[in-house]
Parts: C-alpha cells; sequence; structure tokens
C-alpha cells in the first residue's frame, strides 16, 4: 500500500512539469498560509473520515462475535469501498476547488448549481452500486472469493453484510459531496459536529443491533451504513438551514425517474441471477461469465431506461451549469 501510494505520487510529476505547475519545495516553518492550512486540515480529516473510525470500532465489536465475524465484514467492506473510493473521492475532488472558487469570487448562483450537479451525478451514479451490491451479493462474493478454505457458510455471511453495507453506501458517498460545501468556505466545525454525532449515534445503533436485535455482524454493517446516511442527512440540513444550498427545481421528478429506473435494473437482475445457491457449484470460469454478463446487462438496462426518460449525458457534464 506505501509503494503504491509512493507511485501514485511519482506518475504525477512529469504530468505537472509539462504543464508547469511542478511544486517547488520551500520548508519556510513561519508561513502563515501553511499553519492555517494545517489548522484547517486537521479537523477536516476527522470530518470525513468518520466511516474508517466506525469500521474500525466495528472490527473491535465483531472480535467478540462468532469466529470469522472480522472477515465476512473485511471482504464485504472491500465491495462496498469500491464504488465509494471511485465515485465519492472524484466527486469530492472535482467538487471542492470549484465551490471555493465560487465562494471566493461571491457567486452563490454558481456555488449552488454546483452542490446540485454533485448530488444528482452522486445519486446517477451511486445509487444503482447500492442496489446491484445487494442484488449481486451472492454472485459477487461466490466469484471473488469463494476459493480455498473459504466456504458455503463463509458466502452467506459475507453476504449478509454486504447487503447490510449497501444500505448506507448512497449516504457515505453522499458525505464526501456535502462536507466540502462546508470546507469551501473555511467552516469546519459542522462537518466535525455531525462527524462526532454520527460516530456516537452509530456506536449505539451497533449495541442495540448486536446485543438486543441480535443481528450479529450483519448488524454492525447496518449501524454503519445507516451512520453514514444520518451523517449525510445532517450535512444536507445544516447547509440548508444556513441557506448556503438551494435545490434546483425539478428534484422530485428526477427522484421518480431514478426510482423507476432503479426498479427495472433490479427486477431485471434479480430474475437473470437465478437461483442464489447455483452459483456455489458454478465452475470459476462459469461464474466470471455469468457475473460479467449481469452486470453488462443491469449497467445497459439502467441507463437505456434513464435516457427513455429524458435523461441525456450533456445534462450531467459540467458545461450544463453555464
Amino acid at each position: 500500500m506505501f509503494v503504491g501510494g509512493f507511485l501514485q505520487l511519482i506518475f504525477q510529476i512529469p504530468f505537472l512539469k509539462q504543464i508547469g505547475l511542478l511544486p517547488r519545495l520551500d520548508f519556510k516553518r513561519d508561513d502563515e498560509g501553511v499553519w492555517r492550512i494545517l489548522k484547517l486540515m486537521g479537523p477536516a480529516l476527522l470530518g470525513v473520515s468518520v466511516a474508517q473510525i466506525s469500521l474500525i470500532l466495528n472490527t473491535i465489536f465483531a472480535s467478540f462475535l462468532a469466529t470469522g465475524s472480522v472477515s465476512w465484514l473485511y471482504y464485504a467492506d472491500r465491495l462496498m469501498e469500491f464504488p465509494t473510493g471511485v465515485l465519492g473521492v472524484a466527486l469530492g475532488t472535482i467538487l471542492l476547488p470549484s465551490l471555493s472558487k465560487a465562494y471566493a469570487s461571491k457567486n452563490e448562483s454558481e456555488y449552488g448549481q454546483l452542490l446540485d450537479w454533485g448530488l444528482r451525478l452522486t445519486f446517477i451514479l451511486a445509487a444503482p452500486a447500492a442496489v446491484a451490491l445487494a442484488i449481486l451479493a451472492t454472485p459477487l462474493v461466490c466469484t471473488l472469493f469463494y476459493y480455498g478454505k473459504f466456504t458455503p457458510t463463509d458466502v452467506a455471511m459475507t453476504q449478509q453484510a454486504l447487503i447490510a453495507y449497501s444500505v448506507g453506501l448512497l449516504g457515505m458517498i453522499l458525505v464526501k459531496i456535502l462536507a466540502p460545501g462546508f470546507y469551501a468556505r473555511q467552516n469546519i466545525k459542522t462537518p466535525v459536529k455531525v462527524a462526532i454525532f454520527t460516530l456516537v449515534l452509530t456506536q449505539v445503533m451497533n449495541v442495540i443491533f448486536v446485543y438486543v436485535l441480535h443481528l450479529n455482524h450483519a448488524g454492525l454493517a447496518l449501524a454503519l451504513g445507516l451512520g453514514a446516511c444520518a451523517n449525510a442527512a445532517l450535512l444536507y440540513y445544516h447547509l440548508r438551514k444556513s441557506k448556503l444550498y438551494q435545490p434546483q427545481a425539478g428534484w422530485w421528478v428526477f427522484l421518480f425517474k431514478l426510482a423507476f429506473a432503479l426498479a427495472v435494473m433490479g427486477t431485471v437482475l434479480h430474475v437473470a441471477m437465478g437461483d442464489a445457491a447455483t452459483w456455489l457449484e458454478f465452475s470459476v470460469m462459469k461464474r466470471l461469465m455469468h457475473l460479467s454478463l449481469l452486470v453488462v446487462l443491469g449497467m445497459g438496462v439502467y441507463f437505456a431506461v434513464l435516457f427513455i426518460l429524458g435523461f441525456r449525458p450533456k445534462d450531467f457534464s459540467r458545461r450544463a451549469l453555464h
């Protein structure tokens, strides 16, 4: 992981040099700008890392449950982190400098449009990922992990955790979109307060789901997912309360069309997947082939329905904001 991070840094250097933006290292310890950024960066890291902190605490909880619970949560988390990392990090990275620029130039209209664009794009891309993870939980786990000492019981337990995690996938990605709305204005306190509250709420749900409702390891995953949704909901509430963001027109129609496309995609995937138990009997190549076809089918159906309902890719490009 360390070497991978280092290579990712090195890879960017020739491209930065090519466009004349290669930074020159300067070690002035009394630089006011550096200290201001460091003071803002510490709390900001906490604000966007609450899901990871909750995951660490979940691992501690899981270590007191049935043998294998830690592993089941870990494998399910690997599948959940893929769309979170690809979509959430990418969109958040794009939004923050644009929001900061709009705020600095006191362009409130563009600021609101940028947030609206980020939220709609997140719903368009993250919602189908969450639905697909839940429906295709068994095929995904079988195809990626059902080898060696990974037993059918492990498949079933990891599937339960993955379905529970999928409940909060949209919330986890929305946090990475909504938090920059505060950071662009150098408002660090609000996201941090929300993050701390969410962290406490998640641990309370852990206790209830595991020791009262006896949901075991799946309860830990569900608590983390619901905590992420609560985090996103509170950030959205404070953005609206502070009048930092006003939704653009057409949200209810947008959500209705999106829900219809998700329902069609989910139904098609559920039928095309067949009996989940048969995936345990498939050969490695047969699993890979069937899963690939399901992914292509799901994407094709989802975007075809959106197209029929009037969605066009150009409507969600940054150029559409101007």
